[in-house]
């Protein structure tokens, strides 16, 4: 395989100016979050939207790191058996041995304080969480020294990592699951797998879905942090006026179909649920209910085991999805909010005085934000304590999601010892008591389960059980690959096509489905054969 990065790569990454998302699940947050996935996940992903990825998943296979080698030679001493001439030894070589190495003693003796700039691309109130837990990390220690920057959102931080020289790069670098081909594939990153085998770095509490989110071709890459996932949000007081159990929400296309035929008939709402056509959103959702389903994505392990080659999509998976899209837009039961820029269009029309809709999608991690705006008034009569919280409604009955947000990413050539200061704090961030801090603070899903142990996260969780859906459907056991967020070079691109292709469901009813699948599955073909040709 070809790893050497060109601008091609960088082209690929480049998207135009659109209102970020809270993550990479596949919905965008009412914060316009510069935050899925949409991956896992998937992870990954988280995306939360782009959801929010979130996310296959198992830690992956540990390398031998020792090169030990496997031989059938017989044991010494034995003059019958011990013919040199029909030793062989076979040496295995750790898959780590061609990338940049990860040397955490290089921190060991050196006098100076080691700085570290982490670059993000987070919304405001995201932002001084992670400065909070910088500031306690700097606090806790005098080797090294964190310093975050904000580049606005996840697209300025890919674009300006790879439009800068290597000296004008971070120590680290906090990036979203649908980057996660092409960062593996750039020569440019320290895999964090030599970083965890060198430290005895221990994944056993991580939540599978998202420490698989990041990997590729069998090596971890980059380390998860912000988790999320898409979630439903729904209107309690128009279920009841339906007759329906507010603490019930639909789990499955059919009982979603049946909960908004009962609320239009009844006069709760003028329509059971908001959609979009968004590229993060509802095109992260069609990726997302592909894992549900546990059908590949695309091919090669769903792109985890080693460059995809084509997406398989345009199968009756796909065509189910769009089937439930179409029938429940003719039917009137839900109603298409286009882009849904930021996640604020689809949340105003569930707060709509005149023709409101009962439930909506988006990330895990808008929860605290939509809860707050309801409560300072924002929702023409709505409050926080109105709107519920539940699985992702899917093609099956089992409440999984993939990943969707983002991980922390050690870029090489900054030499030993700032990789080393650089994985010191991925290690802090990573702690039980920092990921309930972050998780409480943001309403991003803990990366690991004994983190629920510790306050403040297991006080909120317990509080308010809204907050908790999101790490529960990402806790769901993994069985195969295709449950995990396709890695895929041209993701973002792939990902405008489906959208392109769901928008065109929704403008016409009469439109062949299956047709249009061909053509999204064609299209995606072409991005993903020129991706792999260029590099």
């Amino acid at each position: 395989m070809n790893r050497t990065f060109s601008l091609r790569v960088a082209a690929f990454l480049t998207v135009g100016a659109l209102v970020a998302t809270a993550c990479s699940d596949g919905n965008s947050a009412i914060d316009a979050g510069r935050d899925d996935a949409p991956a896992a996940e998937p992870a990954p992903a988280a995306s939360d939207p782009a959801d929010d990825a979130p996310a296959a998943d198992d830690t992956p296979p540990a390398t031998d790191g020792a090169g030990e080698p496997d031989s059938d030679e017989p044991e010494s001493g034995d003059p019958a058996t011990s013919d040199p001439a029909e030793t062989v030894t076979e040496t295995t070589v750790s898959p780590l041995a061609e990338y940049p190495a990860c040397t955490p003693t290089a921190l060991d003796g050196v006098d100076e304080t080691v700085d570290v700039t982490l670059w993000i691309g987070l919304a405001a109130p995201l932002e001084e969480a992670l400065d909070s837990l910088a500031d306690e990390f700097n606090a806790s220690q005098d080797q090294v020294r964190v310093s975050i920057e904000n580049q606005t959102d996840y697209e300025n931080t890919i674009d300006n990592y790879f439009n800068l020289g290597v000296g004008e790069r971070p120590e680290l670098l906090l990036a979203p699951e649908f980057v996660v081909q092409a960062f593996a594939e750039s020569d440019t990153f320290v895999p964090v797998q030599a970083c965890m085998e060198a430290t005895d770095f221990a994944t056993d509490e991580f939540l599978p879905r998202a420490i698989e989110a990041y990997s590729y071709d069998g090596i971890q890459w980059g380390v998860p942090f912000n988790v999320s996932s898409p979630v439903l949000f729904y209107n309690k007081l128009a279920f009841e006026a339906a007759g329906l159990d507010p603490d019930s929400p639909p789990l499955t296309f059919d009982e979603l179909e049946a909960t908004s035929r009962q609320i239009v008939d009844s006069g709760a709402a003028t329509y059971g649920i908001v959609v979009d056509v968004g590229r993060d959103s509802a095109a992260g959702r069609f990726e997302q209910w592909f894992g549900r389903s546990s059908v590949p994505f695309v091919d090669q392990g769903n792109g985890r085991d080693g460059r995809a080659t084509e997406a398989l999509f345009a199968n009756e998976t796909g065509l189910a999805i769009l089937t439930h899209l179409r029938d429940m837009n003719v039917e009137g039961l839900s109603f298409n909010v286009g882009e849904n820029a930021g996640g604020v269009p689809a949340f105003l029309k569930i707060a709509d005085p005149q023709e409101a809709g009962a439930m909506t999608v988006s990330t895990s991690a808008a929860i605290s934000q939509v809860l707050d705006a309801l409560d300072d008034g924002l929702g023409n009569g709505l409050t926080g304590d109105d709107i519920g919280v539940g699985f992702l409604p899917g093609p099956s009955d089992q409440p999984a999601a993939q990943v969707g947000g983002a991980a922390l990413w050690i870029p090489a050539d900054k030499g030993d010892v700032a990789s080393a200061a650089a994985w010191k704090f991925v290690e802090f961030l990573s702690l039980a008591q920092s990921q309930s801090t972050w998780a409480a603070e943001t309403g991003y899903v803990p990366i690991r389960t004994d983190a629920l142990d510790l306050d403040p996260i297991k006080s909120l969780y317990e509080d308010d059980p809204r907050f908790r859906v999101s790490f529960d459907q990402l806790v769901a056991p993994v069985t195969d690959p295709s449950q995990t967020r396709p890695a895929l070079g041209p993701q973002r691109e792939v990902r405008q096509v489906i959208a392109d292709m769901i928008a065109a469901v929704y403008d016409d009813p009469s439109a062949d489905l299956q047709q249009l699948l061909d053509d999204a599955e064609s299209t995606s073909n072409s991005l993903i054969r020129n991706y792999n040709e260029l590099n």
